[in-house]
C-alpha cells in the first residue's frame, strides 16, 4: 500500500535557483535516513550532482526558448508504503518503476528511500525539462489522481495492496493522535541515560552528549542543539533538575541535592545489577555508592516477583527457561531472515519476467537488423533490460509463471508479518530471562564471596587469641 502526493518545487525566498534546488536534494539523499546512500537509484542522472545536471538542462532549455516561464524548478513525488509491508530494497524499486511510468522516460530522476521512519518513504525528484531540453513537464488537471494510479498499478505487480476507495460517509474519522515529544522531552532522557551510566566529571558529561551527536555550546549558560534543532537549548531552561550546578552535584555523587527528574521514560520490569565494586573504584562519592546499593536491592526484588509470577521456583528451571527462550528468538530469527532473503529474490525474478515481456518485441527487431550497432544505441537500455533478464532465466531449470510468484510472494509475507509478533514476544522474553538469570548469578556469587570473607575473618579472630 502506498500513499502519493505530487509536489512542485518552487525558487525560495531571498534564496538562488542554485541554493534552492541543492538543499531540496542534499535533504532528499541525507546518508543518515538512506543508509549512506545505500537506497538511491537513477535515471540519466547522476544523484550525487543531480542538481548541477537539472541547472545544466535549464540552461539548454533557456538557448532554445530564451525564456522560462514560472518559477518551478522541479518536481517531487512521496510515496509513503504502510509499515511492515516492504523492504527498503523494494521500496526503492517500486518508486523507480513508478516514477519511470509517470514521465515515461522523458525526465532525469532519482530516487531516495528513507527509513528513518516507522513507514519506509520515497523521495522522488524529477526534473521539471526533459532529456532533449526542449520541454517541460507541465502539473495537468487531477496529475494526481493519475500519479496515485500509477503507484497502484506498480505495487499491485510487485504483490503489495493498494488503498481501497471509499465515500467520505464511509470514512473512519480520527478520533486519537499519537503523542509528540518536544526537543526538550528528548534531551532530558539523554541526560537521565548519560547520568545513569555514571559519568566521570562534568565535562566527560558533555563528551559523551557530543558522541550522541549534540553540539555542545561551552560559555556562562552551557546550551546544546540536537540532530535536527535549529536553536540551541540551555541546560537551565529544561527544568531545576537538569540545570549545569545539578547535574555537577549528582555526578559528584551529592545526594542530597538530586531529585527526581521531571519526566521519566517508561520503567522497564526490571535491570541488570550495578557492579559497586567498579564504582568505588572509579572514584564515585560515598552518596553514589549509597544510590546504586538502594538501586540493586530494588532491581532484586524486582526479578523475585518476575520468578515468583512465571512459577520459576529453582535456578534449574531458570537456566533452562533462558536457554529456551534465546533458542527460539534465534529459530524466529532465521526464519525471517530468510522469508526475506526469498521475497528479495522473487522480486528480482518478477522484475525479470516483466522485463522480458516488455522487450522481446524489440530484441527481436535487434535480431532482424542483424544486431546492428546503430539499433542498439537507440534501444540500449530495451536491450540490455532483455538481455539480463534472459541471463537470469539461464541459471533456472525453468520459468516460474508471473501468477504462481506473485501468490509465493503473497503467503512470505503474511508468514513474515505473523513471525513479527512471536518475535517481538521472544526477544522480551529472552531479555527478562537472560536479565534474571545474570542478577540471580551476581547475587550467589556475593554470597559466596561474604560466605568466605566470614570464614577468613573467623580465622583472624581465632588466630588472635
Amino acid at each position: 500500500m502506498a500513499a502519493t502526493r505530487l509536489i512542485s518545487m518552487h525558487q525560495n525566498k531571498e534564496k538562488s535557483i542554485v541554493q534552492s534546488l541543492h538543499d531540496r536534494t542534499e535533504y532528499a539523499m541525507n546518508g543518515e535516513k538512506t543508509e549512506d546512500g545505500e537506497f538511491i537509484s537513477s535515471y540519466e542522472c547522476n544523484a550525487g550532482i543531480a542538481d548541477q545536471e537539472f541547472l545544466s538542462a535549464r540552461s539548454e532549455y533557456l538557448r532554445f526558448h530564451h525564456s522560462y516561464t514560472g518559477d518551478i524548478i522541479a518536481y517531487q513525488i512521496r510515496q509513503s508504503f504502510k509499515p511492515g509491508e516492504i523492504t527498503p530494497e523494494e521500496a526503492n524499486r517500486v518508486g523507480y518503476e513508478t516514477a519511470m511510468r509517470f514521465t515515461k522516460g522523458k525526465h532525469a530522476f532519482f530516487v531516495a528511500t528513507h527509513t528513518d521512519r516507522a513507514h519506509i518513504h520515497n523521495h522522488i525528484i524529477f526534473n521539471s525539462v526533459d532529456l532533449e531540453c526542449r520541454r517541460k513537464f507541465r502539473d495537468f488537471f487531477f496529475s494526481g489522481i493519475a500519479l496515485q494510479r500509477v503507484s497502484d498499478l506498480v505495487c499491485l505487480e510487485h504483490g503489495l495492496s493498494v488503498i481501497q476507495k471509499r465515500k467520505p460517509s464511509e470514512r473512519e474519522k480520527r478520533t486519537t493522535y499519537p503523542r509528540k515529544e518536544s526537543y526538550r522531552s528528548v534531551i532530558r532522557e539523554k541526560i537521565d541515560d548519560i547520568l545513569s551510566e555514571g559519568p566521570a566529571s562534568f565535562e566527560d558529561f558533555l563528551k559523551r552528549l557530543e558522541e550522541e551527536d549534540y553540539v555542545i555550546k561551552r560559555g556562562k549558560n552551557t546550551a546544546l542543539r540536537g540532530r535536527n534543532q535549529r536553536r540551541f537549548i540551555r541546560l537551565s531552561s529544561l527544568g531545576k533538575d537538569y540545570s549545569e550546578d545539578q547535574i555537577r552535584k549528582i555526578i559528584e555523587g551529592d545526594e542530597k541535592t538530586y531529585s527526581s527528574p521531571e519526566i521519566k521514560k517508561p520503567e522497564k520490569s526490571f535491570d541488570m545489577l550495578l557492579d559497586i565494586q567498579a564504582i568505588i573504584a572509579k572514584g564515585k562519592g560515598a552518596g553514589y555508592e549509597r544510590w546504586a546499593k538502594v538501586y540493586n536491592i530494588k532491581q532484586v526484588a524486582k526479578v523475585l516477583l518476575f520468578l515468583q509470577e512465571h512459577d520459576c521456583r529453582d535456578y534449574e528451571t531458570l537456566a533452562k527457561r533462558a536457554e529456551e527462550t534465546s533458542t527460539r528468538f534465534s529459530e524466529l530469527s532465521k526464519e525471517i531472515k530468510d522469508a526475506e532473503a526469498r521475497m528479495a529474490e522473487i522480486a528480482v525474478l518478477r522484475t525479470h519476467i516483466i522485463n522480458y515481456g516488455k522487450t522481446k518485441d524489440v530484441y527481436a527487431q535487434y535480431k532482424q537488423y542483424g544486431f546492428s550497432r546503430k539499433f542498439f544505441e537507440a534501444h540500449r537500455e530495451e536491450i540490455t533490460l532483455h538481455k539480463a533478464a534472459k541471463d537470469a532465466f539461464s541459471k533456472l531449470p525453468a520459468v516460474p509463471k508471473l501468477k504462481d510468484l506473485n501468490v509465493e510472494y503473497s503467503e512470505l509475507l503474511a508468514k513474515k508479518k505473523a513471525l513479527y509478533a512471536e518475535y517481538r514476544k521472544a526477544k522480551q522474553d529472552m531479555r527478562d530471562y537472560q536479565t534474571a538469570k545474570y542478577d540471580i548469578d551476581r547475587i550467589l556469587n556475593m554470597s559466596a564471596e561474604e560466605e568466605l570473607q566470614q570464614k577468613d575473618n573467623q580465622k583472624k579472630r581465632e588466630r588472635v587469641r
